[in-house]
Parts: C-alpha cells; sequence; structure tokens
C-alpha cells in the first residue's frame, strides 16, 4: 500500500516577493510550510544579497517549472565604484582599489558592447561545478581554477540612475544564464574602473512580477484568516507564451491517459503560427481547466505531462 504523502493537495504558483539575507531554499520552505502543501520548488535561484521576484510553485505547478528556465528576466542592479571584491558583491574580501569614477556618459557609452549574444565567464563564487565541486567552495578555499566562457543573450541594458559619483544603477533584460555581477566586473573593466555589485533586485521571470506577486507577511495575513487561496496563481500562469489548444471532454480523458489526440487540419495551422520558434509544445484546456502539455507531430497532440487539477 502507497504511503500517503504529508501535507494536503495545493496546486498553483506564488511570486514571492523576496526578501533580502533569504535564500532560495528557506523561502520554498516557508511557503511550503505555510499552505501545508505536499510539494514545492522554485524556478530560479536568488541569492540572499537580492530581493524581488522568487516565483515558487506548488503541487502540479511544478511540472511547469522546466518551462520557466528560458523565461527573459530583468534585474535592476547597483554598482558601487571604487572596490573590487573577490565575489563582485558587497560580502567578500576587497581584493582592488581604484580612484577611477566612469562618468554616467561613459558608462551610457561602453553598455552597448554587452547588449545582445556575448560570451561571459560566470564568477568564480558561483554554484556551478567544477571536477564535482561546486565553484565557490573552491573559490573559499582558495584554490586556483578558471571558469569557461558560456554564451548568453542580453536584450537590453540601460542606466536608470546616478545617485552620486560612486554609484549607477542598471536595468538589464536577460535571457538564461546571465550572471549581473559578472556584467558589473567586464562592464567596470571595460571603463578602466574596479567595482562589485552593491544591491539587486530582480523585476520580473517571465509572466511573474511586482504586479502579481506577495510578500510573506501578507501570506502570513492570508493563512492567518483562512484565505491561503487568494495568494495562489494559476498553474497555468508560467506557461503564458505557450498556444493553447481547447479539448473535447473525450479527448481530455485520453490526454490525462497519455494517449495522443488527432487534430483537425484547421487547428494544427492555428497552433503553428502561435509557436515559439524551435518549439512544438501545445497546452491543452478542458474548459479553463489546464489537461496536459504535449509535442505537436504529424497532427497529433502527444502528451508529455499530464495534470491532475479538479
Amino acid at each position: 500500500m502507497a504511503r500517503r504523502k504529508k501535507g494536503e493537495v495545493v496546486n498553483g504558483w506564488v511570486c514571492l516577493d523576496k526578501p533580502l539575507e533569504m535564500g532560495s531554499t528557506e523561502a520554498v520552505s516557508k511557503i511550503r510550510r505555510l499552505f501545508n502543501a505536499q510539494k514545492a520548488g522554485h524556478a530560479g535561484t536568488l541569492d540572499p544579497l537580492a530581493s524581488g521576484m522568487l516565483p515558487i510553485a506548488l503541487g502540479e505547478a511544478t511540472k511547469t517549472v522546466p518551462f520557466m528556465v528560458d523565461a527573459e528576466k530583468v534585474y535592476r542592479f547597483t554598482i558601487n565604484w571604487g572596490i573590487a571584491t573577490d565575489s563582485i558583491d558587497r560580502e567578500g574580501e576587497i581584493i582592488a582599489r581604484s580612484d577611477v569614477r566612469p562618468t554616467l556618459e561613459q558608462v551610457t557609452a561602453a553598455l552597448p558592447a554587452f547588449v545582445g549574444e556575448i560570451d561571459q565567464v560566470p564568477p568564480q563564487f558561483s554554484a556551478i561545478k567544477v571536477d564535482g565541486q561546486r565553484a565557490y567552495d573552491l573559490a573559499r578555499e582558495g584554490a586556483e581554477f578558471e571558469l569557461a566562457a558560456r554564451r548568453v543573450t542580453i536584450h537590453e541594458a540601460a542606466v536608470t540612475a546616478a545617485p552620486d559619483a560612486d554609484h549607477v544603477e542598471l536595468t538589464i533584460r536577460t535571457g538564461k544564464g546571465v550572471y549581473v555581477r559578472s556584467l558589473a566586473r567586464d562592464l567596470a573593466a571595460a571603463l578602466g574602473a574596479e567595482g562589485h555589485v552593491s544591491a539587486l533586485r530582480r523585476e520580473r521571470v517571465g509572466p511573474f512580477s511586482a504586479e502579481n506577486a506577495v510578500t510573506l507577511d501578507f501570506l502570513e495575513d492570508l493563512v492567518h484568516r483562512g484565505a491561503a487561496s487568494e495568494g495562489l496563481l494559476p498553474v497555468a500562469t508560467a506557461l503564458d507564451d505557450i498556444p493553447e489548444l481547447a479539448v473535447t471532454d473525450q479527448d481530455a480523458f485520453s490526454l490525462r491517459q497519455g494517449r495522443p489526440i488527432v487534430l483537425l487540419p484547421r487547428q494544427v495551422e492555428t497552433l503553428k503560427s502561435r509557436l515559439r520558434e524551435g518549439s512544438r509544445i501545445v497546452s491543452a484546456f478542458q474548459g479553463q481547466t489546464l489537461v496536459a502539455l504535449g509535442q505537436l507531430r504529424a497532427g497529433r497532440l502527444e502528451p508529455d505531462r499530464v495534470f491532475n487539477l479538479p
């Protein structure tokens, strides 16, 4: 006899406005406990030194987490000129100083070189594995190693504030795998300066932004009032850029059984026109209920992930 899972069946997303000093794993644990949910996970780590959007999936929503990997992200961060640290953030050991203070005009002129597809070397204080070990563990031990550059995409970069000569605030819109600290390091080097990230906030992850975000205090109040569900977003929130297909009750039953369904030619053409470049993924809905995610192949929808939603 299968063991019953601890917790309750809770399905949906929480767009948490994560506070500073809290790790992503700690945040997920807190949300899971608040909802007493059986299963939880997050869509993209956010360091303790960063605040902002941390989408947390509960229950069936965890099946959509992989579709958030490629989601665009928006970051707003501040570079503190004059001091370089080994971790390129405010908690690292100081490794260099400089009297150079790039002007607003110089920073603005240098930014276009970092927009588009670029090769970026991750920070040594990062979670990337080197021979089975985390780079940040090796860095703390003082080991010497190099990380290979990775091809990443920065769609937009702009100066959004310059409060004084020592600080500049930038906002960037990126694809996956971009390290803000690496950008700060490389921008400082291009300007003949030293600098580190003194403040970092993630403004958006795909469809998750301040517009649908909640704080821990707000969620705790909802739970106290017995209204926790008001803090949940639908499971399908993460699938906003995936074309939808309305299916019949019979087709929904087949998909839930893991069987493909045959589509009409007009359905195929409509879906093809809405697919993301290089993607075949389609979401199937029975009324307002998400039934499955599947691949569009040869006039059929073949289910990859099936959802057990009421």
